[in-house]
């Protein structure tokens, strides 16, 4: 899987944490913006949370198909990254909000049990 389609997913799962509280915030793509901004593969994160909002996709699904590009992509230092952009957003309208709250551990502990799975499977 190219690096394109693992920054896709990164702009899809900002979407998902935005927008589980039931609104994008201003305060929150604010923080997308600066965030991103430095960011090597910054556009095509922020291209990819745009098109979503754009489309106003059901962030449900967004997120599964997010979830499931990191699951094939594998472990990934980037990730790392990811956490800590998703909690800035969720942070930048008063604060995590328990919705967004669940979507970032809820990828975390998903991620985590399946790359534990794999390597569980990996063993003789």
């Amino acid at each position: 899987m190219d690096k394109e389609r693992l920054y896709d997913a990164f702009g899809e799962l900002l979407y998902a944490v935005a927008l589980a509280d039931g609104m994008i915030q201003p305060e929150e793509i604010n923080k997308i913006e600066q965030v991103l901004a430095n960011h090597s593969w910054g556009r095509e994160i922020e291209w990819s949370f745009n098109y979503e909002k754009n489309k106003n996709n059901d962030p449900k699904q967004v997120y599964e198909k997010a979830l499931d590009t990191l699951k094939q992509h594998g472990p990934d230092p980037e990730y790392t990254f990811l956490i800590e952009i998703l909690e800035e957003v969720a942070r930048a309208s008063d604060g995590i909000d328990e919705s967004e709250d669940k979507v970032i551990s809820d990828m975390q502990s998903s991620l985590k049990m399946h790359f534990i799975q794999q390597v569980e499977d990996m063993k003789l």
